[in-house]
């Protein structure tokens, strides 16, 4: 009897182990493909460019506000300047994924010179944030861009208000979602600043420190110094609402609305970021504008791949996609607000539960 039920047993185990191989072999053979065709490669010419046209960028636009002077035309200045700073830390942020170098230090550097000192964001803080939402994204108790706050993101956050008004208010969530983002600037600038002075490891906590000091201080010092005080509080608001919405936006449509995966799901590495990440379809000036962002799917899974490679690459793992079947999303910017809108009101009414199909319950632990 015994014998009998080991032999009924096991080739369900194997075909289990032997689903689990070919899903891990899936990336394996997508990986050898883009290497084949070269899209590793670094674009040392590209990112010098940028480099150096944002700087240079940077100081025209620093010049021209001192030389305009006092006048609330400024406030146009301030919106140039945020959509400036914004391309400034998609930069950074290409740097920390460690995109434009061989060299992991010279990437760390790049990213804590761009990050702290011109945007304004501390390193430390973000990086640790944001590589645990490449490691987990969308995922219950891991991916920390869902977690409970302001606005819930998932059913069990929304479950988990506890007071009449916090209930009410998240019911109504989509309609001051985005409105809420104008404060992401403030937020970004709060939090950099923050981790480094609580306690906790942060590498080159005093570079960083003093970078942020430095840029957050001389930043009010200038526009005080240019403009009278009522223009001077106008200026920065302007300039930290512009880039809290532009930055957020550019964030929100790459990951909300897509699948929540179960705290207890096992997903293999491509399809964990493939199904759980949106592209943005569009011509090349967005991929600018977004800072190549609105490649997801082939950002997360080529993480440290240039920029400029992202829309070249893009219809090779497209259709390896439709090859193994996993479905790849890809929508217009303007839809993909709407169907942020629309899934964070219905987590707020409580219409929408985790991710459920057979791939994830095959892989629950």
């Amino acid at each position: 009897m015994s014998s009998t039920n080991e032999s009924s047993t096991a080739p369900s185990a194997t075909s289990a182990q032997s689903a689990r191989e070919r899903h891990v072999s899936d990336f394996t053979v997508l990986t050898q493909q883009v290497q084949a065709v070269g899209l590793m490669r670094r674009r040392y010419g590209y990112y010098w460019s940028k480099l150096v046209g944002l700087v240079v960028a940077g100081l025209l636009l620093t010049v021209g506000f001192v030389l305009i002077g006092d006048t609330w035309w400024q406030l146009l200045t301030a919106v140039v300047l945020a959509g400036l700073l914004v391309q400034i830390s998609f930069l950074g942020h290409d740097a920390a994924h460690r995109q434009i170098f061989v060299s992991g230090r010279w990437n760390h550097w790049v990213s804590l010179v761009v990050s702290n000192l011109f945007a304004g964001i501390g390193l430390g803080w973000w990086q640790r944030k944001h590589n645990k939402h490449h490691a987990t994204p969308n995922k219950i108790d891991g991916d920390p861009d869902i977690a409970p706050g302001i606005v819930a993101f998932t059913a069990q956050a929304a479950e988990a208000r506890k007071t009449r008004l916090t209930r009410s208010l998240t019911g109504w969530q989509a309609w001051f979602f985005f409105p809420l983002l104008l404060l992401e600037g403030l937020n970004l600038h709060f939090q950099g600043m923050r981790r480094l002075l609580v306690r906790g490891e942060v590498k080159h906590r005093g570079v960083e420190l003093v970078f942020l000091t430095v840029r957050l201080t001389g930043f009010v010092a200038l526009v005080f110094y240019v403009l009278s005080p009522g223009k001077a509080l106008a200026f920065i608001g302007v300039e930290l609402a512009v880039y809290g919405l532009y930055l957020g936006v550019t964030f929100a449509v790459n990951h909300v609305g897509m699948p929540i995966v179960p705290a207890d799901a096992k997903i293999d590495f491509l399809r964990r970021q493939v199904l759980m990440s949106r592209n943005i379809a569009g011509r090349r000036w967005l991929d600018t504008a977004m800072g190549g962002l609105n490649y997801q799917i082939e950002h997360h899974l080529f993480p440290s791949m240039a920029r400029p490679n992202l829309r070249k690459v893009a219809p090779l793992i497209r259709e390896y996609c439709d090859q193994l079947g996993v479905h790849y999303t890809e929508t217009s910017l303007s839809r993909a607000c709407r169907e942020v809108a629309v899934y964070i009101n219905r987590v707020g009414r409580g219409g929408i539960d985790v991710w459920a199909c057979p791939l994830v319950t095959q892989y629950r632990t």
